[in-house]
């Protein structure tokens, strides 16, 4: 594990009286190893115009607390968020422009999204960090919740590092794990699952062009729970590896996964394709489910949805164009629409098991 160097720190701190610099001082690998929580620092961050930053020394490292995963490394950096996210629009411009407008990322009652934090370690050789429901096997594997339940059963057989609870990685990697601040009751899978709740809500999705605009996708709000999410950018230096499909990728690459459920969703779908499948125009969906609490491939994902993207310079087997690599995708879910109304008319309820997109890969670039 890298030493954490002070810098930025020091001048944050700069904004505290005079006074206080009487007691600051750099922390060496050693002693920032004893720091209270994950072993590391903790930057509370929320909406007010202030910036804590608190060092508490412990003797020891590795502590346990609820809602705390599991680390073998020295030092880290854990950064407990509070915010709400209101984007008025985002837009794409060609020759014509593709916009989403009045975007939020909250709590579901509209207040900041809250009781999340995120974990950034840059890893030693071999160093296991918290990746996934690491915590969860964690807990298993102590005795705080039911080994013998599936999906702990099978977090346990992944995660188990002999006794440490994560994913191993190599030198250099850098690893952010996002997950719960408090997660409640240690002995409880459901408080885990339930401490991150969300709400989205965009005004529309729409395209504008020379000939006036058309709405795709118009008030969206979903309701849910985020999982853990992870983002790995690995250190295999500056070398290339080659995909089933010939694609030339770059050793060290993006890998982002995610667990995530909604409880409460609807939409209207005015007209648009989505994954070159689907095609509908005039729809309104309401109630909408996103999980994966059924079919055959649940055990695991503790009911929830899956996601998982990898990205890195790439370039074409076909083309030889140069441009960026999407690949390793994968989209694991379970889909409930109760209502799905054509024409203001409910048609009935529309349902989709072991909805699963795998084996995709993609380069995009540009072109004139």
């Amino acid at each position: 594990m890298k030493p954490l160097q002070v810098t930025g720190l020091a001048m944050a701190l700069g904004l505290s009286q005079t006074a206080a610099f009487a007691d600051v001082r750099a922390l060496d690998d050693t002693e920032l190893s004893r720091v209270t929580g994950q072993a590391g620092v903790t930057i509370g961050l929320d909406d007010d115009p202030s910036l804590g930053v608190d060092y508490t020394q412990q003797q020891g490292s590795g502590s346990q607390t609820s809602g705390v995963g599991q680390s073998t490394g020295a030092s880290g950096i854990t950064i407990e968020l509070q915010s709400r996210i209101d984007v008025d629009r985002i837009s794409w411009t060609d020759e014509g422009t593709i916009g989403i407008d009045n975007l939020t990322l909250s709590d579901p009652d509209g207040s900041p999204l809250d009781n999340l934090k995120a974990t950034i370690d840059i890893a030693g050789d071999g160093e296991v960090l918290t990746h996934g429901f690491s915590e969860l096997a964690r807990r298993g594997g102590q005795g705080l919740i039911d080994a013998n339940d599936p999906d702990v059963a099978d977090v346990i057989s992944r995660y188990d590092q002999g006794g440490t609870y994560g994913r191993q990685y190599g030198s250099g990697d850098v690893a952010i794990h996002i997950g719960p601040t408090d997660s409640g009751d240690v002995t409880s899978i459901d408080d885990y699952l339930n401490a991150v709740d969300f709400g989205l809500t965009i005004d529309g999705i729409n395209t504008n062009g020379s000939e006036g605009s058309a709405s795709m996708f118009s008030d969206i709000n979903l309701q849910g729970n985020i999982g853990p999410t992870d983002l790995v950018i690995t250190n295999n230096g500056n070398g290339t590896r080659t995909l089933a499909n010939g694609t030339q990728v770059g050793e060290s690459e993006l890998q982002f996964s995610t667990h995530f459920d909604v409880d409460q969703g609807s939409l209207n779908w005015d007209a648009a394709d989505v994954i070159l499948l689907f095609n509908f125009a005039g729809v309104r969906i309401e109630g909408m489910q996103i999980h994966n609490r059924r079919g055959q491939d649940t055990t695991g994902h503790f009911g929830m949805a899956y996601a998982q993207a990898n990205v890195a310079r790439g370039i074409s087997a076909a083309t030889g164009k140069e441009g960026l690599s999407l690949h390793d995708v994968e989209f694991r879910a379970d889909i409930d629409m109760p209502t799905f109304k054509i024409g203001g008319t409910s048609i009935g309820s529309v349902q989709f098991t072991d909805f699963v997109i795998k084996n995709t890969n993609a380069v995009v670039y540009g072109h004139q």
